[in-house]
């Protein structure tokens, strides 16, 4: 009877791991994929993509998170697009940098003045991993890099039709230069939406403004986009913390009528002002990303931020 008392009392051991457990994470294809319940729901990129073929190969890069997917399996990024090769799903590259009396561009790639690139895990766990992101100095045939970047994200489910994504980002400057990101319309944090959204059959509202055309320039602690997905709904929400940098956050968010009604959305701390990261100093910024499979409303996005302000610190 012991033998069979052992086997039962593992498996319910199991069991209880499987449901106090729901999201894993297996490396395959050069993505660290990460599931709830057995669904795919995030792949961050740690391994270089190829720029498309016939593209130059400088827009190649690691370092990013795509598909990013809701509970139900609709895809809510993309990468590559035509219009602009150098959109990486989720990414958050600096745009204008004046580094060692040179200004340098990391995120518009195809340019060859610098790039983001992964530089290895540094921690990994079920449902969280933190890696190293390296701002890379390619100009003027420099392989230098300027600025270091810890990212760490936790993934937790809030429900049936919705989970949470965390991010911390650590900054500190990796040579004895000081890295100033200069005031610039667009930098930092972003997201560049799902092919199959458009101005037609999808929105995208802030804490601040309820209509997608004027909210560009404004600031605000989140940007909900949300949309049809083929006989679905789904979209994602983006939750600014109240300790970032020049917070409430500017926006950048295209207009309707800006390439074909697609959507690009990102946090822009230094739309309006400069922010100077001076060697041996640590500066931090945090985002949390709320995935739907249904559509919620202005009053359910405020209550989400009201949560995430009051329990992350």
């Amino acid at each position: 009877m012991k033998p069979l008392f052992l086997i039962f009392s593992l498996f319910l051991l199991v069991l209880v791991g499987c449901k106090s457990n729901p999201v894993s994470s297996i490396k395959e294809n050069g993505a660290l994929v990460m599931k709830i319940k057995k669904k795919p729901v995030l792949s961050y990129q740690f391994t270089t993509y190829k720029a498309p073929k016939g593209v130059d190969p400088a827009y190649a890069r690691s370092g990013f998170i795509h598909p990013l997917k809701t509970l139900n399996g609709h895809t809510l990024t993309q990468i590559q697009p035509k219009d602009h090769y150098h959109h990486y799903g989720i990414w958050n590259p600096w745009t204008q940098v004046l580094f060692e009396n040179d200004t340098i561009d990391f995120w518009n790639i195809g340019g060859k003045q610098g790039t983001v690139r992964f530089a290895g895990f540094t921690e990994e766990s079920k449902n969280s991993y933190s890696v190293l992101h390296e701002h890379v100095v390619l100009k003027n045939g420099k392989d230098k890099v300027a600025l270091n970047e810890v990212q760490t994200l936790t993934i937790n489910p809030l429900s049936e039709n919705q989970y949470t994504i965390d991010f911390t980002l650590e900054y500190s400057c990796a040579a004895d230069s000081p890295f100033k990101i200069l005031k610039h319309r667009y930098a930092g944090f972003s997201l560049r939406a799902t092919e199959e959204w458009n101005a037609t059959n999808s929105e995208v509202i802030s804490s601040e403004i309820n209509t997608r055309d004027e909210i560009d320039g404004t600031t605000g602690k989140w940007c909900l986009v949300q949309g049809e997905l083929g006989d679905d709904y789904g979209g994602v929400l983006l939750l600014s913390h109240p300790n970032n940098y020049n917070f409430p956050e500017p926006l950048r968010v295209w207009p309707e009528a800006n390439h074909d009604g697609f959507i690009f959305i990102n946090f822009a701390p230094t739309k309006t002002t400069d922010w100077l990261l001076q060697p041996k100093q640590t500066y931090i910024l945090k985002y949390r990303l709320v995935v739907n499979s249904k559509k919620i409303t202005r009053e359910e996005a405020d209550s989400l931020w009201d949560t995430y302000q009051e329990t992350i610190k």
